[in-house]
């Protein structure tokens, strides 16, 4: 059996008889106090990565305190030094990205030349995108007789998720530590690798010592313990409405504040003069990205009723053009869900789809042929309505339904009849009308004939999606209070 202080790059450094004992508090690796170990598993091939600890309250309370330590010192340096320690960590991923995005790609099941752009080169983008934008930000400015700052609001507890581990650890830790707050991350128990790499990269970095601290462990240990802690100031969690709810019940017991991004399920809305083609070929593969485990993924196709039948014919030609299978194989376009719970989930609400009346175009809720391992789920599309499970709730997953309207009124209140309001998406010829048409939307973005994402936008949402906004000025801003000098 080996044991090592923590995972690293090396391909040999795997397996079920490697073990890791090590979290990351006040520069330095320790061991942890949790006795209990987690499997990582990779989820193409179900086999053990490695096992990681299963830290407890203790080790919690051991990188809060750190962290509060280290808060004086550091909130109180330049935005140039801030500024030259992101920098430096976006240099580091990018000189070692290729070896980051195999890692990626063994425990997400991401296939490899898609991840390398949306996993590793944008957790680059996103920590130049905060470089720059530490300079936008009014650190101080006048209201009448009193001197308003920006300050930052503490020790923050980041909880990240596993299906874009590295870049959720920068949106969050990274634009945490740009505001001058210092940090305790709990990176996701089933994809850890991205918390202990960004933690080796800050000391690398040159970040000093409890700025940034990592505890590896479970939601109902580590998530809870951190949301509880006085020496706590604020909780910024991705995850379920679930997991929402219950770090935002514990938070509010000592008023700490929180930020909370929660998925959703998006309605990608065609008008009727809008390039049919185009639209729902770019609602699919938004959908499908990363085997559909995106927050954001457009998984409601609203079609005019009149073009339906041209509609299901496009969706049903791409859905069934994706290739599943080893995400390093290069003609692999669609991967693994990330857990055999997660692909039963997707399964299950395909057949809730089936079972209230739901035409199935393709796929299903059967394991797709030709495949004997990993959690593979069948690409599916569906023709529903808006009152079915699956345009409900988050799928998560490779499936998209595909939803008729007669009316644009009555597109636009489907699309705003949901629990979420995270993302959508307008298409229409006239560019003016499908901007009038997204600005009826309540979601917290909405892509206009399928516009790039712009990442210094912010990134948030509405209702069941969430509390606060991330990436940009807009992330950093979300780590700062107000602070007024009178006089």
């Amino acid at each position: 059996m080996s044991h090592l202080a923590r995972p690293n790059l090396d391909r040999g450094s795997v397996g079920s008889d490697v073990r890791y004992d090590a979290i990351f508090v006040n520069g330095e690796w320790v061991s942890s106090h949790g006795s209990g170990e987690i499997e990582v598993i990779n989820p193409a091939t179900e086999e053990v990565l490695y096992v990681v600890p299963r830290g407890d309250a203790e080790d919690v309370d051991k990188a809060a305190t750190a962290a509060a330590s280290a808060f004086e010192g550091w909130s109180t340096t330049s935005i140039e030094d801030r500024a030259a320690v992101l920098a430096k960590m976006a240099r580091l991923i990018q000189e070692r990205a290729e070896d980051i995005t195999d890692l990626i790609v063994r425990e997400v099941g991401h296939p490899r030349a898609s991840a390398a752009v949306a996993q590793t080169a944008g957790a680059v983008e996103e920590l130049d995108l905060m470089v720059s934008a530490l300079s936008e930000i009014a650190w101080e400015e006048q209201a009448g007789t009193a001197t308003v700052r920006r300050v930052p609001a503490g020790v923050v507890g980041a909880i990240t998720p596993w299906n874009s581990p590295l870049r959720a650890m920068t949106i969050k830790a990274g634009a945490a530590l740009a505001a001058g707050c210092t940090v305790v991350v709990k990176g996701s128990e089933i994809a850890p690798f991205a918390a202990y790499l960004f933690a080796e990269l800050m000391a690398e970095a040159g970040a000093p010592a409890g700025v940034f601290n990592m505890v590896s462990g479970t939601g109902p240990e580590i998530g809870e313990s951190l949301a509880t802690h006085p020496a706590v100031d604020m909780v910024s969690l991705t995850g379920s409405v679930r997991a929402g709810r219950r770090v935002m019940g514990l938070a509010a017991q000592s008023i700490k504040r929180v930020q909370l991004e929660l998925g959703g399920n998006s309605a990608n809305l065609v008008l009727d003069d809008a390039d049919l083609e185009r639209a729902v070929i770019g609602g699919i593969e938004d959908s499908f990205r990363n085997a559909g485990q995106v927050c954001g993924a457009l998984t409601r196709l609203l079609v005019p009723r009149a073009r339906l039948s041209e509609a299901e014919e496009i969706a049903v030609h791409k859905a069934e053009s994706f290739v599943l299978g080893d995400p390093f194989d290069p003609a692999t376009t669609l991967g693994p869900v990330k857990t055999v719970t997660q692909r039963d989930r997707v399964q299950g609400l395909i057949r809730s789809g089936i079972a209230e009346g739901a035409r199935l175009l393709t796929g299903g809720p059967e394991p797709p042929a030709g495949i004997d391992q990993g959690y593979f789920v069948q690409p599916t599309v569906f023709v529903g309505d808006n009152t079915m499970r699956i345009a409900r709730e988050e799928v998560f997953g490779p499936m998209v339904s595909l939803i008729p309207f007669d009316q644009v009124d009555e597109a636009v209140a489907m699309a705003n009849d949901s629990p979420y309001g995270l993302a959508g998406a307008v298409w229409a010829g006239d560019p003016d009308r499908a901007r009038a048409v997204a600005a009826r939307i309540r979601t917290g973005r909405v892509r206009i004939n399928g516009a790039p994402l712009d990442k210094r936008a912010p990134h948030g949402g509405f209702k069941l999606s969430g509390i606060g906004r991330e990436w940009g000025r807009y992330g950093i801003e979300g780590f700062l209070e107000y602070q007024s000098l009178i006089g």
